[in-house]
């Protein structure tokens, strides 16, 4: 089967990696690997959690879908692979994207003053969504 993303055709997947793309694609956020794991027991009943996991490592590996770690939450993903931010709720953990610019000037500042030599940057806002305020 080929998958399709950013108007490229990738490599032939199997049926199980294809129906994790497709979770992953067609979510309207950014799931986390259970979150995965259960959409894709909708598409294919026999899939196990072992299998999404190393597919959606397969995936990531092979540049496909994104990864989103934060510090103590569990791990995100999205299909979204050019260079974005996103805002984070404190409670109920809603991860949604902002399309924002970040000046070359604040990032020239933000490596300054970190004393790393910046290879990205990326805005994580944090704080309560609409529906927790």
């Amino acid at each position: 089967m080929k998958a399709k993303t950013n108007n490229q055709t990738t490599p032939s997947l199997t049926k199980q990696r294809d129906a994790v793309f497709q979770v992953i694609v067609e979510h309207d956020g950014h799931p986390t690997a259970n979150e995965v794991y259960e959409l894709a027991r909708k598409k294919l009943p026999t899939i196990s959690f072992a299998t999404v996991y190393n597919s959606l490592r397969y995936l990531k590996d092979a540049g496909l879908i994104a990864e989103i770690s934060f510090a103590h939450a569990a791990n995100r993903y999205d299909s979204m692979l050019e260079r974005h931010d996103h805002a984070i709720c404190t409670n109920c953990g809603k991860l949604v994207d902002l399309d924002m610019e970040l000046s070359e000037e604040l990032m020239k500042l933000a490596a300054r003053r970190s004393r790393f030599k910046a290879e990205s940057i990326h805005l994580t806002l944090r704080g309560l969504c609409s529906d927790c305020r």
